[in-house]
């Protein structure tokens, strides 16, 4: 389904917004603290606006992005205790 919706994660509603280009998805999922997001988002302009973001790849869900493994981590993110090798789900949890 695409545009912007909602859900509950941690106990704290997050937003995601979800929709295709003509050759892959855009998937973003966003928190009070910061990002999880699909591949297509640039992580160095999250690290030069210091913006907690956390990347995924190969997804084509928000599920996916949950389960997936974070691939890469801004400073900020890092920060917040975010690794790679946690799943989209254990970084919103700290994200929300």
């Amino acid at each position: 389904m695409e545009g912007c919706h909602q859900m509950e994660i941690n106990g704290r509603i997050c937003s995601y917004v979800e929709f295709s280009t003509p050759k892959t998805r855009i998937l973003v999922l966003r928190g009070e603290k910061g990002l999880l997001g699909c591949g297509y988002l640039n992580m160095s302009v999250a690290a030069r606006i210091d913006e907690a973001l956390a990347v995924v790849r190969g997804v084509q869900s928000i599920d996916d992005m949950l389960s997936a493994e974070v691939r890469l981590v801004s400073p900020a993110a890092r920060d917040l205790g975010i690794k790679p090798g946690m799943t989209g789900l254990e970084a919103m949890k700290i994200l929300a």
